[in-house]
């Protein structure tokens, strides 16, 4: 029995052919593909499509998968300790995220998930996107905790989806950075790709994708300082980078250079970096709607003992 799949193009694969867009979204062969598509089994914004057409962003995929052929990447449904349920409607929810959970499974990752999380928690998300990521429209680092949304509905996933390609999506985070940035409010625009000799981070590379990261100091303390971050882009590992380049990274971040010595004295095992509003039109009626997310144990434990130190 066949299966039919409604998939919206993200971003990422604006401009690229129908067999290696389809591939990457469903994590099957560009030849299975092209098959597919000569067999009529592809359409694209409700009309046949070549393997060879171009995809543009925002627009509809549609794919008959015959059942042997449907790849699946189980999400499992395994409670998350910590994390907690915002808000929820028809169309979207909105958690907490707590520090070591991913938003989604991934190749060697084998920790909790958000998905899995929701999926333990009875929590039905859009079936758009890969399946191992469907209803996802945006993702935090497993180090990073804080405030996200998760698609619930298509027509959701569809309208977030543009509304973070076209940045009317207000994402704020809070971040303990090592000294004290000068000047004290400004935007750090330096283009981000991977970095040229670890594959695993990321780095400030000329040609690299445009980033663009607003900050304002909210707390200075002797060792540190307590910025406020507004992401205009949202490239992987975008705020760690950015203030890594400018010789303030974030306490706790290793991987980017932060000082051990204060991060053991705070007694923090991660990056201090925590997404404590979001902010878009909700997909259902337009209005604008906001959520927040409390400073956990951890991070707020760090900001303490500097107060306590400075006096």
């Amino acid at each position: 029995m066949n299966e039919l799949r409604t998939l919206p193009v993200p971003d990422g694969l604006d401009g690229m052919r129908v067999d290696a867009g389809l591939a990457k979204l469903l994590g099957i062969s560009r030849s299975a593909v092209a098959s597919l598509a000569e067999s009529g089994d592809v359409r694209l914004d409700g009309g046949p499509t070549s393997k060879s057409d171009r995809l543009l962003s925002g627009s509809w995929l549609e794919v008959e998968l015959p059942s042997a052929e449907q790849p699946r990447t189980e999400v499992s449904a395994v409670p998350v300790e910590g994390m907690t349920i915002v808000h929820e409607d028809d169309d979207i929810v909105v958690v907490n995220k707590p520090v070591g959970v991913a938003v989604h499974p991934s190749p060697g990752w084998e920790g909790p998930t958000v998905l899995g999380g929701l999926a333990a928690a009875g929590v039905r998300v859009a079936t758009a996107g890969p399946s191992e990521r469907q209803g996802v429209v945006h993702r935090l680092d497993a180090g990073t905790t804080g405030v996200m949304v998760v698609a619930k509905s298509e027509f959701a996933y569809s309208a977030l989806k543009r509304a973070f390609k076209e940045r009317t999506v207000d994402k704020h985070y809070h971040a303990l950075v090592q000294g004290h940035p000068d000047p004290s409010k400004g935007t750090i625009d330096a283009p981000i790709d991977r970095h040229p000799r670890h594959d695993y981070k990321f780095a400030v590379v000329t040609g690299g994708r445009e980033s663009v990261t607003h900050y304002e100091m909210v707390e200075a303390f002797r060792a540190a300082s307590l910025v406020d971050v507004k992401l205009e882009t949202g490239r992987t590992h975008q705020i760690r980078v950015h203030f890594s380049a400018i010789k303030h990274p974030c306490v706790g971040d290793l991987t980017y250079g932060a000082d051990p010595v204060l991060a053991r004295r705070l007694g923090l095992a991660r990056q201090w970096l925590h997404a404590y509003s979001l902010g878009f039109e909700h997909p259902a009626d337009g209005r604008r709607v906001t959520f927040d997310s409390d400073y956990p144990p951890d991070l707020q434990h760090a900001v303490d003992l500097l107060r306590e130190q400075d006096h």
